[in-house]
């Protein structure tokens, strides 16, 4: 019997267009066919099933033809036919979506009417026409495994400065200057507290929460001391004040990034800057975060770890793209839709894809 706790048999748009009955039959309906798929699916003859990381991410889709077959039908119904299969189609074809989706759409199409063909005698489908795939739709580059772990070290080294009781007179001298500029004051009025305020936490905040949330450039901007819950290792933005607006998120953290949170909240109270505002990140500048600051960052976190930048779109959404891709690989797209923020799984589903060092690994294998 194969567990289906961690699958998507019944998703919350389903269950609410169905009643009782109907929720029960289809609920029997996508539990024999996903553990068909995963038990026979991939050679039937062979008792081979699909991975289940090739049937969770194709589960949300079934699942979207079955309701638009009953949009079409007027009703619920598990009885599909080859017109419905050739319908969902043409409504693909022209729907304005990436073309990689409409083909993943397609695969799972495919998948669900092998199905039917073995275990419920319907004849065999084969589409009308096929369609390609789109890299350009892609997620942009992202963070490798390794990247992402340099980036957090980098963000500890970030604008830091040696102690000032291990310094020379000569040595600290020269450090004052680079201080007096950095922060826009006369060399004389530098003080030893400048040193712990270079030495700071914001940076590391900044950088190690966007790493476990996967922050938009504007959910830094409107970031604020509320979203913050270090005790429980959480970020909650409420709705409001979310990205898109339509409901309250609660986003998980590292427990070491709830710390170096909390070592910022404390650390933020002693700075001027921030008097008057609950606004979590401020630049030197007293302003919020914006796109063109967050890739400079980036860009400086990247010399720091010695990651090369030529030919890549290095923006702050190259952090976000990795906690996607991660973490569709490390659990589902479901836990990648809910740490994301994504109102829709279909958004998450361009996640849906192999990182670079499991097809290396796959490589080696294969010899």
């Amino acid at each position: 019997m194969v567990d289906l706790d961690d699958y998507p048999v019944v998703t919350e748009d389903a269950e609410s267009y169905l009643n009782k009955r109907q929720l029960l039959d289809y609920r029997s309906e996508r539990e024999e066919c996903l553990e068909w798929l995963l038990t026979f699916g991939k050679k039937p003859d062979e008792v081979v099933g699909y991975a289940p990381g090739t049937v969770k991410p194709r589960c949300y889709r079934m699942d979207r033809f079955y309701r638009y077959v009953w949009e079409l039908e007027e009703g619920y119904t598990v009885n599909l036919s080859h017109e419905h299969a050739d319908s969902w189609m043409n409504h693909l074809a022209r729907r304005d979506v990436s073309a990689t989706h409409k083909r993943n759409c397609m695969k799972a199409l495919m998948m669900l009417y092998k199905w039917l063909h073995h275990e419920r005698g319907l004849g065999e489908w084969e589409p009308e026409f096929r369609f390609s795939a789109d890299n350009s739709t892609q997620p942009r580059d992202y963070l490798t495994q390794d990247e992402r772990r340099a980036i957090r070290d980098a963000a500890l080294e970030y604008g830091s400065v040696p102690s000032y009781n291990n310094l020379t007179p000569t040595e600290r001298d020269r450090w004052k200057q680079y201080l007096a500029q950095r922060f826009e004051k006369p060399k004389s009025e530098v003080t030893p507290d400048d040193w712990d305020r270079a030495n700071g936490w914001k940076i590391p905040s900044l950088v190690w929460t966007s790493l476990d949330a996967g922050l938009r450039p504007v959910e830094v901007e409107r970031a604020t001391i509320g979203w913050v819950d270090a005790d429980n290792s959480v970020l909650r933005i409420p709705k409001e004040e979310s990205a898109k607006g339509d409901e309250h998120w609660v986003v998980g953290l590292r427990d070491r990034t709830a710390e170096i949170l909390w070592e910022w909240c404390q650390q933020r109270r002693t700075y001027p800057q921030y008097d008057g505002t609950d606004k979590l990140w401020l630049t030197r500048q007293r302003n919020p975060y914006g796109t063109s600051a967050l890739r400079d960052v980036l860009h400086r976190l990247c010399d720091i770890a010695d990651i090369d930048t030529e030919h890549r779109q290095m923006s702050w959404y190259t952090i976000r793209h990795s906690v996607g891709t991660y973490m569709t690989r490390e659990e589902d797209l479901a836990a990648a839709q809910t740490q994301l923020r994504h109102k829709s799984p279909e958004t998450t589903m361009k996640y849906d894809q192999t990182p670079v060092e499991d097809r290396r690994d796959a490589l080696d294998r294969m010899g």
